[in-house]
C-alpha cells in the first residue's frame, strides 16, 4: 500500500467508488476513439489499394453509395472492358498459334531441306559411284579382256576330191595300231559343228543273215529317234553309226560281215569315221569283228581281245542286260544303308577250262584266243616278258580256288563264297569265271553283300568280255563294293570316268591278304564307293540311252566338241500382246533402312558359255552327279582365279572393296567385292489368288540394287485382274503364264532369266533390303549351295523307323526354305530335266515339298548342308490369306515326301549344319570414323 501511494500520488486522494468511475470511464472513451481514428485511416488506405490495383482515377464522389444508377453504370462499363480485353486475349492468343504454326512449318520445311540435302547428297555420291562403274566397265571394254571370238569357217570335204586323196588306205598293220591322229579324218568335224551324227538304217543295210536282237533293234530305233545329234544329212556328218548287234545268229561268214561294211554308202574304201556298234543283250555276246578287216572305223562292244582293241580308238561299254531302252531305274536298286550288310565278301563263279563245253556262241571267241596263244606253252597262265626270270609258274586258278576255299573256312559266317555253278556247263570264255545261277538269285546275294569279288579273265589277251562286265553292272546295281582281281582289264568309259573312286584295283596276287586289306575300310570309305557306283550305273550303264549318250559323249570328247547347250524353258507373258497393263501412281513404299547397300548401275547378263571349249579337257564333269550330257551357260563349280591375276592383267569384271585398298562399311557398300566378277540377281516369285499381297511384295523391291529382273509365276490358271495396277519397281516385271498350277513351276529355267543367281521368294515373304543383299553377298561366296532365311530339319523317328520334317527351334538345321533363299540356275535346270519325275509328281500331288525337294537335290550333288543367314526362322504376314503350310496336314504331307524322297534317292542326302551367318563386323565396336557393314545383320 506504501508502494502504491509512491506510484500513483493522484490518486490516493480518491474513494474507491471514485476510482472504479474513472476506470469505467477510460475503458469507454478509449475504444470509441481508437475506432474512429483505425476507420479513416482504414479507409483511406484501402481506397488507394483499390486505386492503385485497377490503375483508374476515380472521383471520390463517384463512389458515393447513396448513387446506385451511377454505380450500376459503372458495373456495365467494367464489364464491357472485360469484354473488350477478353477478346483482345483471344485475339493475341490466335496470333501466337498462328505464329507457332508458322514456326513448326518453317522447322518442317527446314528438316524437308536437310533430307533432301542428305537424299541430293546420297544421289550425287551414288551418281559419282556409278560413274565410277562406268569407267571400269570402259576400261572393261578398251582393254578387251575377252576376245571376240569368231567361229572357224566350216571345214567340209570336197565331193569331188578323191577320198583317197585325203587319208591313204590303211594297210593291215595300219588298221590294227590305229589311233585317233592317224585313223580319223578330224577335217569333217570343226569345233563348232556340234558333232553331227549320222545312224544307218540297219534294217536296210544288214542282210537277213545278220538279224539284230528284237530288243537291241527296237531300243535302238527309240533311242537314236530322240538324240540330239542325229542327222539325216550324210554331207554334213561328223561320224556315221552302224549297229551291227547283238546278232541272233552269233556263228556267221565273217567274209559277208566284211563284204557288208565295205560296201556301205560312205564307208568310202576305209571306214574313216564309222563307228560300229555292237550291243550286248546276253553274256553270249562276243567280239565279232574278231578276223574281220574293219579298216579306220571304231568298234564298240563289251567283249575284245587285244588283237582287235585299239587303247584310245576302240571303245568299252557295259552291255544293256537290264532290258530297259530308257526311263527311270531307281524303283530296281537297294537302299545304301546299312553300309555293312550281312556278308563281307560275296562271290558265285567257276572257272571256265578248254575242256568244258562253252556251245556255239563262244566256238569262235575262244578259237581266235588259241591262235593268239598257240605259241605259249601254257595258254592259260599269264604271257611274261621274261619267263626265264621265274623258275616256277603256279597256275594262278589254283591260288583263287585255295585263297578262297581258306577264305571259307575261317570267316563262313562272314563270307558267302560259291565256286562251283549249279549247271552242268557254265557258259563263257576260256580263262574267265562263269556267271553262275540268274540275275535274280545273283542280285539277292549281292543285296546282302559289302563287297563282292570281281577276278579278271586269266588271259592277257582278253581286254574285256560281257560276262565280267555283266558282273560288274550287277555289283554297281545293286552296292556290292567291287574287288577286282587283275587290273589289265579295261572297264567301260575309262577315258572319261575315274574308277578309282568306284572300284577297287588288287593284283591277283593279292587274293591271300584281300580280306585283311577290305578290313582296313572305314564305314564313310565303303559308303563312298557304294555312292560312287550307284552314280555310275545310274548315269552310264542302267539303259540303251544311258549306253549310246556315254558312248557318243566320249567320242564327242576326243573331238574337244562341246554337247548340245540345255534348252531353257519358255516364259510367255500372261498378259495378251495387245494388253497394256494398268501403272500404280499411288504413294511409294517408305524404304525400311536409310543404308546405302550397293551401287546404281544398269542391267547386265551373267556371261554365259564361258567355258564350253575349256572344260572338257577335264573329267570333272562326267565324274560328279548332275547331267553330264548337255552343255550349261554356267556352273556354280568354276574353278577361282588368283587374287594377285586380278590386278595384273586379268581384272575384268572384278570390283574389290576399295579399289583392292579394302575397307569398313562404307568402301564395302560401294563394291561387291568377293572371289567372282561382279553379277546381279533375278526375283522369282511365285503367287496365286493373292493379288493384293503380291502388290505390297513387289512395291517393296523398288530401289534394290543388284536386281536384274522380277519373274511373278502366275500359277493361277485365271489371268490377273484388268483393274490390277502393277508398280514400277525399276527392272523389267514378267509375269509369266504357267500351264497347270504347280509348285515345281518356281524352280523352271525360264530363258528370261539372265543371271547365275536366283532368289526364290514367296509373295508374302516380308524381306527388308538389307537383308536381301546380305543374302546375295553371302552367295556369291557358297553359289554352289542354297543359301536362305527360314532353317528346318530332319529327325529321326526311332519306334518307326523313319524320317520327320520339324520345323521347331533348332541349334541344327539341314534344310533351308525356298520361300526366301537364293540359289544357282544350274539347279533350276536340275531340277526340272534331270531330277527324277518321281519326285515332281509327288510334289504335284500333295501340293507341297518342294523345297524339301530343292534341298534333296543340291545336298546330293554337292554332299553339302545349306547356309541360313541372319536370325530369322519363320515369317509373318498379318492379313494374309490362309496359306497351305497352316493346313493341318501339310506336317504329315512333308514326313511322307522326305521318306519317298529318300527311297528314290537310295540314301538320305541331307547334311546338318550347326552355325547361321552373319556380318563380319556384326557386334564389332568401331572407331567413330568407320561404320559397319550392315547395320542391323
Amino acid at each position: 500500500m506504501l508502494r502504491k501511494m509512491k506510484f500513483c500520488p493522484c490518486l490516493s486522494g480518491l474513494s474507491t467508488l471514485q476510482l472504479f468511475l474513472v476506470i469505467f470511464v477510460l475503458f469507454m472513451t478509449v475504444p470509441l476513439v481508437t475506432h474512429y481514428y483505425i476507420s479513416n485511416i482504414g479507409g483511406d488506405t484501402e481506397q488507394q489499394r483499390y486505386l492503385s490495383r485497377s490503375k483508374l482515377d476515380y472521383n471520390k464522389a463517384d463512389l458515393d453509395p447513396l448513387k446506385p444508377s451511377k454505380l450500376e453504370s459503372e458495373i456495365n462499363d467494367l464489364q464491357r472492358i472485360k469484354v473488350s480485353v477478353n477478346n483482345e486475349l483471344r485475339t493475341l492468343e490466335s496470333k501466337r498459334q498462328k505464329i507457332r504454326t508458322e514456326i513448326s512449318g518453317y522447322e518442317a520445311h527446314v528438316e524437308a531441306l536437310r533430307a533432301q540435302y542428305e537424299s541430293l547428297n546420297k544421289e550425287m555420291n551414288q551418281v559419282k559411284l556409278a560413274l565410277e562403274q562406268l569407267k571400269l566397265e570402259k576400261e572393261d571394254a578398251v582393254l578387251q579382256y575377252i576376245p571376240n571370238i569368231k567361229a572357224p569357217q566350216r571345214i567340209l570335204t570336197d565331193l569331188n576330191l578323191d577320198v583317197n586323196e585325203i587319208i591313204p588306205k590303211p594297210t593291215s598293220i595300219l588298221s590294227q595300231s590305229c589311233r585317233m591322229h592317224t585313223c580319223f579324218d578330224y577335217s569333217i568335224c570343226s569345233l563348232v559343228s556340234r558333232f553331227p551324227v549320222f545312224v544307218y538304217n540297219f534294217q536296210e543295210v544288214l542282210t537277213d543273215s545278220f538279224e539284230i536282237n528284237e530288243f537291241v533293234a527296237s531300243s535302238v530305233i527309240k533311242v537314236f529317234g530322240k538324240n540330239a545329234y542325229v542327222t539325216e544329212d550324210s554331207y554334213s556328218a561328223c561320224i556315221y553309226i552302224l549297229v551291227v548287234g547283238e546278232l541272233e545268229n552269233q556263228n556267221f561268214d565273217k567274209s559277208a560281215l566284211e563284204s557288208m561294211l565295205h560296201n556301205l554308202p560312205y564307208w568310202h574304201g576305209d571306214g574313216r569315221n564309222h563307228v560300229l556298234i555292237n550291243l550286248a543283250n546276253n553274256i553270249h555276246n562276243i567280239d565279232i569283228f574278231s578276223g574281220v578287216n574293219t579298216g579306220r572305223a571304231i568298234i564298240v562292244q563289251s567283249a575284245f581281245i587285244d588283237s582287235v582293241y585299239r587303247t584310245g580308238f576302240d571303245l568299252v561299254i557295259p552291255p544293256v542286260i537290264e532290258g530297259l531302252a530308257d526311263g527311270p531305274v531307281w524303283q530296281e536298286l537297294p537302299p545304301l544303308a546299312p553300309v555293312r550288310r550281312k556278308y563281307f565278301i560275296s562271290f558265285w563263279g567257276q572257272s571256265i577250262s578248254p575242256s568244258q563245253n562253252q556251245g556255239k556262241f563262244f566256238d569262235n571267241f575262244n578259237e581266235g584266243l588259241y591262235k593268239i596263244n598257240q605259241h605259249n606253252q601254257n595258254q592259260f597262265r599269264r604271257r611274261l616278258k621274261s619267263v626265264s626270270d621265274v623258275p616256277t609258274i603256279v597256275s594262278i586258278e589254283t591260288q583263287i580256288v585255295q585263297a578262297l576255299k581258306d577264305m571259307v573256312v575261317r570267316m563262313a559266317q562272314e563270307v558267302h563264297i560259291s565256286l562251283s555253278c549249279d549247271e552242268a556247263s557254265p557258259e563263257g570264255v576260256v580263262s574267265e569265271w562263269a556267271l553262275c545261277g540268274s540275275e535274280e538269285q545273283r542280285s539277292e546275294i549281292l543285296k546282302e553283300s559289302t563287297f563282292s569279288i570281281l577276278i579278271a579273265p586269266n588271259n592277257f589277251s582278253i581286254v574285256s568280255t560281257t560276262g565280267f562286265q555283266t558282273r560288274l553292272s550287277e555289283s554297281l546295281k545293286y552296292g556290292a563294293v567291287p574287288i577286282i582281281l587283275g587290273n589289265h582289264v579295261t572297264l567301260p568309259y575309262s577315258e572319261i570316268l575315274n574308277w578309282d573312286k568306284a572300284v577297287v584295283f588288287l593284283p591277283t596276287a593279292r587274293i591271300t591278304e584281300i580280306f585283311f586289306f577290305l578290313r582296313t575300310f572305314a564305314d564313310n570309305d565303303i559308303s563312298y564307293f557304294r555312292h560312287r557306283g550307284r552314280f555310275i550305273w545310274e548315269t552310264y550303264f542302267a539303259t540303251t540311252e544311258n549306253v549310246i549318250d556315254s558312248a557318243l559323249a566320249v567320242l564327242r570328247t576326243r573331238l574337244q566338241i562341246p554337247p548340245r547347250p540345255v534348252q531353257a524353258e519358255p516364259s510367255p507373258s500372261v498378259f495378251n500382246a495387245s494388253f497394256i497393263p494398268l501403272k500404280y501412281n499411288g504413294p511409294e513404299t517408305e524404304p525400311e533402312t536409310d543404308e546405302f547397300l550397293g551401287p546404281k548401275e544398269e542391267r547386265f547378263a551373267s556371261e554365259e558359255f564361258k567355258r564350253n571349249y575349256t572344260k572338257f579337257f577335264f573329267r570333272d564333269s562326267f565324274n560328279q552327279p548332275g547331267d553330264p550330257f548337255h552343255l550349261y551357260p554356267y556352273t556354280p563349280i568354276d574353278p577361282l582365279l588368283s587374287a594377285d591375276a586380278r590386278f595384273l592383267g586379268s581384272g575384268f569384271g572384278y570390283r574389290p572393296i576399295g579399289h583392292g585398298v579394302g575397307g569398313a562399311g562404307k568402301e564395302f557398300s560401294e563394291s561387291l567385292g568377293g572371289n567372282f566378277q561382279r553379277e546381279q540377281f533375278t526375283i522369282v516369285m511365285l503367287t496365286y489368288e493373292r493379288e493384293e499381297v503380291l502388290m505390297n511384295a513387289l512395291k517393296r523391291l523398288k530401289y534394290l540394287p543388284f536386281l536384274n529382273r522380277v519373274i511373278v509365276v502366275w500359277n493361277n490358271q485365271i489371268p490377273p485382274s484388268v483393274e490390277l495396277r502393277w508398280p514400277d519397281i525399276g527392272v523389267p516385271l514378267n509375269i509369266v503364264k504357267t500351264s497347270k498350277n504347280s509348285l515345281n513351276n518356281r524352280f523352271l529355267p525360264f530363258d528370261i532369266i539372265e543371271t547365275e543367281a536366283v532368289l526364290s521368294i514367296d509373295d508374302d515373304a516380308h524381306l527388308r533390303h538389307d537383308e536381301i543383299i546380305f543374302g546375295f553377298r553371302v552367295w556369291r561366296e557358297e553359289r554352289d549351295r542354297v543359301v536362305g532365311f527360314p532353317g528346318r530339319f530332319h529327325t529321326w523317328d526311332v519306334k518307326n523307323k523313319s524320317w520327320l520334317y520339324n520345323s521347331n527351334y533348332s541349334c541344327e538345321l539341314s534344310m533351308v526354305l525356298t520361300g526366301a533363299a537364293f540359289y544357282h540356275k544350274y539347279y533350276a535346270y536340275l531340277y526340272t530335266y534331270s531330277m527324277p519325275q518321281a519326285i515332281r509328281d509327288k510334289v504335284d500331288e500333295y501340293t507341297n515339298c518342294e523345297d524339301i525337294a530343292m534341298n534333296f537335290l543340291v545336298s546330293h550333288i554337292t554332299r553339302k548342308p545349306p547356309i541360313k543367314v541372319t536370325s530369322r526362322w519363320t515369317f509373318r504376314c498379318p492379313g494374309c490369306p490362309q496359306t497351305l503350310s497352316s493346313d493341318d496336314s501339310h506336317f504329315q504331307e512333308r514326313h511322307q515326301c522326305i521318306n519317298f524322297f529318300v527311297k528314290v534317292y537310295g540314301y538320305m542326302p541331307l547334311l546338318f549344319t550347326q552355325y547361321r551367318v552373319d556380318s563380319v563386323l556384326f557386334k564389332t565396336r568401331l572407331p567413330h570414323d568407320k561404320q559397319k557393314c550392315f547395320k542391323y545383320i
